[in-house]
Formats: C-alpha cells, structure tokens, sequence
C-alpha cells in the first residue's frame, strides 16, 4: 500500500472523531444551559420554602407564640432587623404571644451532620433558662435512620425543657448540651440519642451547644429589650 493511500484512510478517521468530539461539546454546552437554567429557576421557588419553613418554625419552637419580630443581635446590642445589616450579626427571632407578651427567642443554627449539614432552628425561653423546642429546616440524613432527628418523637420530647442556663459569670453555659445514649440523660444539658441515628443526633447537640454558648452569653444583658413588647 503506497503512502498516498495510508494517508486517505487516516483523513476519514481524523474527520470522524472531530466530529464525535464537536458533538459531544454541543451535548454537553446545551447540558450545561439546561442545568443553569433549572437552577435559576428554581432558586425563588427554594427561597420562599426556606422563608415559609423558617416563619413556621419560629412559631413551633417558642410555645405560646402568635407573633414574631426580628432583631439582629450587633455588638451595641439587639437592633431591628430593618434598621440593621444582617450581615453585622446573627438573626434573633422573637416571638410574642395575642397579647403581645415576650415569650422566647427562636435561634438558627448550623453545623455538620453525617450526610451533609443540618440547618434546626430552637426556641430558648430566659424566664426558664431553657431550650423548649427544636425543628429542622434542612438536612441531607440518611432517609429511615439519620432524618429521624426530624421525625422521632422521643428525641424531639428532649427539646421541650432543656436546661440551658449560664454559668456565675454569666459567659458560658453552666452545662455543656451534649446527646448521650438513649435512656441515659440524667445530668442538665443531656439529650437522649437515637439508636441507629449515632452521628446525625450527636451532631444536633453538638450544633445546638456550639450556637447557645456562644449567643445566649451575648443576649443576656439584653432580654429586657425585649420584654411587653406591643
């Protein structure tokens, strides 16, 4: 075979992958747009769940609450959230009763779980120095074993009257929050941990601690901001 035939059975072969390639990069271009386009339009949808999800609870979390307003917690103390940048603090959720009468605070937190990170929002009553309810917003848990944290209604009976006062000194709390096994909470602070659910209920006490030692300190001089609110 002379050199001039090898060299025209090579030129079809070179033309058809070309062509597999650009075919390809057009599948994967017009994959890409229809991903982006999926997203963009979705994003509102997921946002006013987020808001609906996140109104609801404050309510759920704070018993006797009817009504709620939003403060963001600065280092000159709690301010409106329409008269601050949420961006200079956390957002502290306050809920009121029909008569207007402050009963708690609704706090969002977060933190790693065993799939990916669960977003819970809990309620803390101050009169009681107590943590008195607790939902999740968000989480990737293993569906049957690790979502039982938003499920299971002996570890949700934890979040009811939680002891989570502070210390003398007023800047930590008295008792860590820690999930122990189920049927072994005896110490203040304790949550009884679900079986089969290890990681994903340890990780909702170590969220829950991690966020109220370090805010709770920082709300305390100011829950009479808050008080007969109307």
């Amino acid at each position: 075979m002379s050199a001039t035939d090898t060299r025209q059975q090579q030129a079809p072969a070179l033309t058809s992958s070309l062509r597999l390639i650009a075919t390809l990069g057009v599948i994967a271009l017009i994959s890409g747009l229809l991903v982006v386009s999926v997203v963009e339009l979705t994003r509102p949808i997921i946002a006013d769940n987020q808001r609906e999800a996140l109104r609801d609870g404050v309510l759920k979390v704070i018993p006797g609450a009817e009504q709620r307003r939003d403060y963001v917690l600065t280092g000159s103390g709690l301010v409106p959230k329409g008269e601050a940048d949420s961006a200079s603090g956390p957002v502290v959720h306050a809920g009121y009763d029909a008569d207007g009468d402050f009963r708690g605070v609704a706090i969002e937190a977060a933190g790693r779980g065993y799939a990916g990170t669960i977003r819970l929002l809990y309620g803390y009553d101050p009169a009681r120095e107590e943590i008195v309810g607790m939902t999740v917003l968000e989480s990737q848990e293993t569906p049957g074993l690790g979502d039982r944290i938003e499920t299971d209604p002996q570890f949700k009976a934890n979040f009811k009257d939680l002891e989570a006062s502070l210390g003398p000194e007023g800047e930590a709390l008295a008792h860590p929050i820690r999930t122990v096994e189920p049927g072994e909470s005896d110490e203040p602070g304790e949550i009884d941990g679900i079986t089969g659910a290890t990681i994903s209920a340890n990780a909702v006490g170590r969220i829950i601690d991690d966020s109220a030692g370090s805010l709770l300190p920082r709300l305390a001089p100011h829950w009479s901001d808050l008080q007969g609110e109307r």
